[in-house]
């Protein structure tokens, strides 16, 4: 294994962390700055949506800069600002160091993903992105519960202590184990939403949009939603997020064999209706711990697993263009987060928190007609022949 690519992974796991590990510490959180479980929640929105608005701004106008002072700079950025947030006095001083955090996130990521394939041999590019965007899936398996257990052991800023020690060593991977990266071809910011005015397009990259939503209006208040079962352990706590890690990284790795089977828009169909299902009973099965994990698994599987065939669905739409809609679609993830995050905290206001299941389950609703809306302009305008899930592997991983 090319150490190269471990680091740059290290890097993403760093970045998949902080942007899941803020739900397992969201009560210390809003005990610490004395506001509520939703103002709290908006510590991921702003972290999203920063990271949603510069990534691909980013990537267009730095496409002149070397990509090794793009990471560098991108991974110093993002560790000052979580060691920042770690000493923030109040939660407005910590809601700027979070955005400055997603500044440090949108530099990094996508030049990771470009510098992975510049670095091997052209036959091995697709192995390279897939071993570099693991890091993101392995942060929902475990970097984000490692860090619930760190904030529930002793306090919640340690946890961003830890997200910054392992951005830091990835900091140092890179600063003495690359060296030149060749720049990759330059993409106007222009070409790179230009997919979004094909319709079709556009309507899955909504239907993302929208479900990740009704997902994160759970994941980002996930520790409130479970308290019941968690009852303040945080081996509990972190136990639960590691199954909802684990089952969606299974659910990632077989569902392209469902794909190549049955085709793309039956697997989001199946999913989407499964999801609908399980998030409308979760506020029935939170309050026992076997039902709660039963939940857990299916809504970790269902949700992520929709991933892959919505990627799938994109690449068959426009695999000229692969590696932009792609890049758009985890744009999209990030704006459903910051959506969940203002969503889930109107939602604790008038409904309480235990019923924000049945919120995501509407949005999910929602993501099913638009998804079926996209499906029949596809038919109707007969798509292409489905590509196999080896095409396209290295970007089936969670953003």
């Amino acid at each position: 294994m090319d150490r190269r690519l471990l680091i740059l992974a290290l890097g993403m796991f760093a970045l998949g962390t902080d942007s899941f590990v803020v739900a397992g510490v969201l009560p210390q959180i809003s005990h610490t700055f004395h506001v509520g479980i939703g103002s709290a929640g908006q510590l991921t929105t702003v972290y999203a949506i920063t990271y949603a608005v510069l990534a691909p701004t980013i990537a267009a106008i730095a496409a002149g800069i070397s990509r090794k002072t793009l990471l560098l700079s991108g991974l110093g950025v993002f560790v000052i600002a979580n060691l920042a947030t770690a000493v923030a006095p109040t939660l407005a001083i910590a809601l700027l160091t979070r955005m400055v955090a997603g500044v440090g996130a949108a530099m990094f990521a996508p030049t990771a993903t470009g510098a992975a394939a510049m670095i091997v041999p052209p036959a091995r590019r697709g192995f390279a992105l897939s071993v570099v965007i693991a890091g993101l899936t392995a942060a929902t398996a475990l970097g984000s519960p490692t860090g619930a257990i760190i904030g529930g052991l002793g306090d919640w800023r340690w946890t961003m202590v830890f997200v910054s020690a392992l951005a830091g060593v990835s900091l140092l991977g890179i600063l003495f184990l690359l060296s030149s990266i060749p720049l990759p071809p330059a993409i106007s910011l222009k070409k790179r939403v230009a997919p979004i005015t094909d319709p079709n397009v556009s309507l899955t990259l909504l239907t993302t949009m929208i479900y990740m939503s009704g997902i994160f209006t759970v994941y980002t208040y996930f520790s409130v939603i479970f308290d019941h079962v968690i009852g303040g352990r945080p081996l509990v706590l972190g136990g639960l997020l590691v199954l909802w890690g684990a089952a969606g990284t299974v659910a990632n790795l077989t569902s392209g064999r469902l794909i190549d089977t049955i085709g793309n828009r039956k697997v989001i169909l199946a999913m989407l209706v499964v999801l609908i299902a399980d998030l409308a009973l979760i506020p029935s099965t939170s309050g026992q711990l076997a039902t709660a994990v039963i939940a857990i698994a299916v809504f970790g599987a269902v949700g992520w697993g929709l991933l892959v065939p919505q990627q799938h669905r994109l690449v068959t739409l426009a695999p000229e263009t692969a590696p932009v809609v792609l890049g758009l679609n985890t744009a999209c993830t990030y704006l459903g987060v910051t959506t969940a995050g203002i969503l889930g905290a109107i939602g604790i206001g008038s409904i309480g928190a235990h019923n924000l299941p049945f919120i995501s389950a509407v949005l999910c609703i929602v993501a099913l007609i638009v998804s079926e809306l996209a499906s029949r302009r596809i038919a109707a305008n007969e798509a292409p022949v489905f590509p196999t899930s080896a095409n396209f592997i290295g970007a089936t991983a969670r953003p």
